[in-house]
């Protein structure tokens, strides 16, 4: 399919055409009743609107950047039985309805021994944690989605769901009821999670998870370290917890009163490295940069070579790695309409 006009004026003859092939298409595959996810700027694919409302948006608003496969209106599932005999440069190639979940495994968790016999290594060694985990993983690779499922295993089709659970900003207790209808419907035997809590903690395992920590609402005091065990704050005296009239200082419910999510950056950095999609860009600015004294990216400006000047031992490994921090989403004085800060 030619997707051309996606970058052309929205004020174009084709551009309004290729909306008008992009709903066909998308109302064809991907909608609900008599409504679709809106993939226009404003809504995101977060929010169901109508034919006419989505073409009235996508007209303003424009598509998100780089929507070019509109996995949300139903293109993945349709490219999976697609086949063209005609292979124009312009289509968009088929999908393969068997995902790599082996690979996906090795990238994230950098084990390279694909043709791995599990049951054979856990016989004769015992694992470490995190070999463990991953052993686990590639069992759930290997297990059928239901039995003599031909195309989904039972992490492959995990992985599917809460990807469409991302797109459509689906909340956790649909997202258990989905579970609950799909139980019922497919054949005994299925291998699904109980709920989004234990598919949660399947994708964990692949090392992107992260930690909660209590926090006062007035930002003075992390509970974590030597002030885990603290009930309320040293400066203003502030409970961590709420309270209830039988339970004044919140110690039986421990509902907290604000809470930090960390998401720790450590390991993602080292899957950045271990995952072969992304690890020749992390020494892009060493090993692929031109270098023609042209200012093209942050590695070419004096502040940058004054550091490398300055830091001998951490500039010749080209691994190194510099951390740039940006302030979206930042909202610490609640001056913005949502209700955290990132």
């Amino acid at each position: 399919m030619d997707k051309r006009w996606m970058r052309m004026s929205r004020s174009s003859d084709e551009y309004k055409a290729g909306i008008e092939d992009f709903l066909d298409f998308a109302f064809t595959n991907g909608s609900i009743g008599e409504m679709i996810l809106c993939p226009c700027i404003r809504c995101g694919n977060g929010v169901f609107v109508t034919r006419e409302q989505a073409k009235s948006h996508l007209i303003w608003k424009g598509f998100i950047k780089e929507y070019t496969q509109w996995l949300a209106h139903g293109e993945l599932s349709s490219n999976l039985h697609h086949t063209s005999s005609h292979g124009s440069s312009n289509e968009v190639p088929p999908l393969n309805p068997i995902d790599d979940m082996q690979g996906l495994l090795q990238d994230a968790i950098g084990v390279l021994n694909q043709n791995l016999d599990v049951g054979e290594r856990l016989e004769t060694e015992q694992p470490n944690i995190e070999a463990e985990k991953f052993y686990n993983l590639i069992n759930d690779s290997k297990q059928p989605f239901y039995p003599d499922c031909p195309q989904f295993s039972k992490l492959s089709f995990l992985v599917r769901l809460l990807h469409i659970k991302c797109l459509s900003k689906m909340p956790d207790s649909v997202f258990n009821t989905l579970l609950d209808l799909l139980r019922q419907a497919l054949p005994e035997g299925v291998n699904l999670p109980n709920s989004y809590y234990e598919a949660k903690k399947i994708m964990k395992e692949l090392g992107l998870g992260y930690k909660k920590y209590d926090a006062c609402p007035n930002d003075c005091t992390l509970y974590w370290g030597k002030d885990e065990s603290k009930i309320k704050c040293d400066t203003f005296k502030h409970l961590r917890w709420e309270g209830t009239k039988d339970d004044p200082t919140g110690e039986k419910r421990k509902v907290p009163h604000k809470v930090l999510w960390h998401f720790p950056l450590k390991p993602r950095l080292q899957h950045l490295f271990m995952s072969s999609k992304t690890a020749s860009f992390m020494k892009w600015h060493v090993e692929g940069r031109t270098k023609d004294g042209r200012m093209r990216h942050p590695a070419d400006t004096l502040v940058w070579q004054s550091f490398d000047y300055q830091n001998p031992e951490f500039t010749k490994d080209p691994r190194n790695v510099r951390l740039g921090l940006a302030s979206d989403r930042f909202n610490p004085f609640k001056s913005m309409n949502v209700n955290h800060s990132t």
